[in-house]
């Protein structure tokens, strides 16, 4: 099948799956003050525009490297197991991928691996993992609002996926997954065939976020930026939970945020744009922290 061609493809306005009070206003996914005392209006950085598909293609991988990275300062690393996937802007079968024995903490925008839909190499010398490619290529295929997905064998994603539920909403961070995040139940060892992979996609649904059952946690988003934070803020809100549990086993009382405010807030902390602006600080001290080495 020839791949498709698209033109600049930035971040789009998509709420999450959410019914806020129809007596309120629809937040702002982006809470600033903007303003200086002299009246000048201040800008926020947002998902660039390009003149190129090629500049775009280097802005992706760019980023995906960078999200390794990030990845590996927070032991998100396991061996070979783990892999984050963008979708190529310019043949839209394709996607990016990290090759199968790179430590995540020394993966370089060259080191990437470019597949296409079939799992056959196009750009790049190194085998990918199969499971990498049964999980990613479903969930490029199912879901085309979708540019990048991860997935990986973080210590609280795996403590939380032991229980097979999902997630209580007992903070401000979890309504970023606010019906929108499913859970996998169905865990068969290693993922090599692609029926499992379109079954793991199946239980993503249109949300976030999923969490697989004895196994990790899966994120996905529009920009490689959003899919990697949802990711940290994922883990870190299996790590809270985990912890609430414990005291609450001791008879303490988890107090569970009404169905009201949890869609409200759930527009406010669990759109796209936000999810792309929170994982800048990360980018920048990637490039702070190796002098962009990661960039070649």
């Amino acid at each position: 099948m020839a791949p498709s061609v698209v033109g600049n493809d930035p971040i789009q306005q998509k709420t999450p799956s959410a019914t806020p009070d129809s007596k309120r206003a629809t937040p702002s996914q982006l809470q600033v003050l903007g303003k200086t005392k002299d009246g000048r209006d201040l800008k926020i950085r947002s998902y660039p525009k390009f003149d190129t598909l090629e500049e775009e293609r280097l802005y992706r991988k760019q980023h995906l490297a960078a999200a390794f990275r990030v990845f590996a300062d927070r032991g998100f690393d396991e061996g070979v197991a783990g892999h984050i996937s963008v979708r190529d802007p310019i043949l839209t079968d394709h996607f990016w991928i990290n090759p199968l024995s790179a430590h995540f903490a020394l993966i370089k925008v060259s080191d990437l691996i470019l597949v296409d839909e079939d799992g056959l190499v196009v750009e790049g010398d190194e085998p990918i993992n199969a499971p990498a490619f049964a999980i990613h290529s479903e969930i490029h295929k199912a879901r085309p609002d979708v540019h990048a997905a991860c997935h990986a064998h973080s210590v609280a994603g795996k403590a939380f996926a032991a229980f097979g539920r999902e997630l209580d909403m007992i903070t401000q961070d979890a309504l970023r997954f606010y019906k929108s995040h499913g859970v996998y139940r169905d865990f068969r060892g290693v993922i090599l065939d692609r029926e499992e992979g379109q079954r793991i996609a199946k239980a993503l649904g249109q949300g976030k976020a999923a969490i697989l059952q004895n196994h990790g946690l899966l994120t996905v988003g529009q920009s490689v930026d959003e899919a990697a934070f949802w990711f940290m803020s994922l883990d870190k809100t299996c790590h809270a939970q985990l912890l609430a549990d414990a005291a609450s086993a001791a008879g303490y009382k988890k107090i569970i945020i009404d169905d009201d405010e949890a869609a409200y807030a759930a527009l406010q902390v669990g759109g796209p744009e936000k999810g792309w602006l929170a994982f800048q600080p990360y980018y920048d001290e990637q490039v702070a922290k190796t002098n962009g080495n990661f960039l070649l």
